[in-house]
């Protein structure tokens, strides 16, 4: 996320209004991405590189087109969620027992630093990551 200093990541979430997942799917098949496609996500690669773009459509998501803010993301000016939106993403994730520990561990720490530098969302956080900030 663009909020909080970058830790390494090899993958950009991206969420699309989900009727136009279609022609993103046919632009990047165009433009020589390998493409997989799943029920709420569009997964795209480009040969020979490690950057996994993954287009979500989850209907939890998609208001979250109509919240965003411009925002420098790498040297490029992107729509980016606002940040409230941010942490409710990462809320979600990080709760979803189905996804691997490594993942829910990643989204719990993007969480806790969210929170160190954005203390007015405190509200917005689960309990347990409030305690671990507290405990220090």
């Amino acid at each position: 996320n663009c909020y909080v200093e970058p830790v390494y990541t090899l993958d950009a979430d991206i969420v699309v209004i989900a009727s136009e997942l279609p022609a993103i799917k046919d632009e990047l098949i165009n433009a020589g991405f390998s493409v997989e496609e799943f029920t709420h996500s569009l997964n795209a690669r480009m040969p020979k590189s490690d950057l996994r773009i993954q287009f979500s459509v989850d209907p939890r998501y998609q208001d979250f087109v109509n919240d965003t803010t411009i925002r420098d993301v790498l040297g490029q000016q992107v729509p980016v969620a606002s940040l409230a939106n941010v942490v409710r993403g990462k809320v979600w994730a990080w709760s979803d027992e189905r996804r691997r520990l490594s993942k829910r561990k990643k989204d719990e720490l993007d969480l806790i630093r969210i929170l160190e530098a954005y203390p007015d969302v405190r509200d917005l956080m689960p309990a347990e990551i409030r305690k671990q900030l507290e405990l220090g």
